[in-house]
């Protein structure tokens, strides 16, 4: 019974996922669909990690390792900028990314300063700018996976190239000109998703110091485990939270941080898991604000985290 058990719970899962979305996955879950008999049927896997040694050691079977920061480089001067869309797009399809298939997209999870969940929400954010509807994370990544007792594998896996929708979502992303123009109208709120030091600009990373005025500071890993990194606490237990820092659904977003990552976190989960409807991300950055116009653009220091925390 137990094989035909099995192959009636991925029936019904790949039944669930034809019903495109953006959103999590446990582990699983995932891994019968990994396991579906039907390999056409199978979703693709995405380890975004950025150590390609970690991929080595270990990960989900049938997962394509896509190293994160292949879909950046230096552009103007200003580092860690997203590609051209030709090159972008032709990363994408050599990783197997496929309009007619269930993407699930992992790295792994520990406590902080592991923040390599990171990778994963901006590889999604990418996957929907490009137009690809069903992704799931899968929940606490490989450190969940394994903490499930599953096991993770050595043998690579790589994807046959992909077909990306002939129409993208360019809309979730936001330049330096929206956001300036964002900023100060009602019902519109600038988050900035780094570690409350950097938003005061009490840090030895940045060019310049502190953030873009206006803005409010809510650290990404306030809607995450404190013992797993890459697992997302429920909505339920962080909607007063977010309510208490004036983060709400009739609001219209914009996040924010210091290269994209922890900005496209924030998006993910108000948008996929919270279900907010106006959540973009300012793809270019702090890093891109603070050398844009001759370093002329303003910022400010100090500063509570929105909500007391």
């Amino acid at each position: 019974m137990k094989p035909i058990l099995t192959l009636l719970l991925a029936s019904a899962l790949l039944s669930s996922a034809a019903q495109a979305e953006i959103g999590i996955i446990s582990a699983k879950d995932a891994k019968a669909l990994i396991e579906n008999p039907d390999a056409s049927k199978r979703p693709i896997v995405l380890d975004t990690r950025g150590g390609y040694k970690d991929y080595f050691r270990g990960h989900l079977p049938t997962a394509h390792h896509i190293n994160f920061d292949t879909l950046r480089g230096t552009h103007e001067a200003v580092p860690v900028q997203y590609l051209p869309d030709d090159l972008t797009k032709a990363l994408l399809l050599r990783a197997g990314a496929d309009k007619d298939r269930l993407h699930l997209v992992y790295a792994t999870g520990d406590v902080l300063p592991n923040d390599e969940i990171l990778s994963t929400s901006m590889v999604v954010f990418v996957l929907e700018k490009f137009g690809i509807k069903d992704i799931k994370i899968v929940d606490g990544g490989l450190a969940e996976w394994r903490k499930q007792g599953l096991t993770a594998v050595q043998d690579y896996f790589g994807n046959p190239p992909g077909s990306l929708p002939a129409q993208g979502n360019p809309g979730i992303a936001a330049n330096v000109d929206d956001v300036q123009a964002h900023v100060g109208k009602p019902g519109n709120l600038l988050i900035d998703a780094r570690p409350i030091n950097e938003f005061r600009g009490e840090d030895e990373v940045w060019l310049r110091k502190g953030h873009i005025p206006g803005a409010i500071s809510f650290h990404w890993a306030r809607l995450m485990e404190k013992d797993n990194t890459h697992k997302f606490k429920p909505f339920s237990e962080v909607k007063a939270e977010l309510e208490k820092a004036g983060i709400t659904p009739d609001k219209n977003i914009i996040a924010y941080c210091g290269t994209s990552r922890e900005g496209s976190l924030l998006l993910f989960y108000l948008k996929h898991v919270a279900g907010y409807p106006n959540v973009r991300l300012y793809e270019g950055a702090w890093k891109e604000y603070v050398w844009l116009k001759g370093k002329s653009l303003p910022a400010e220091l100090g500063g509570d985290p929105a909500g007391g925390k």
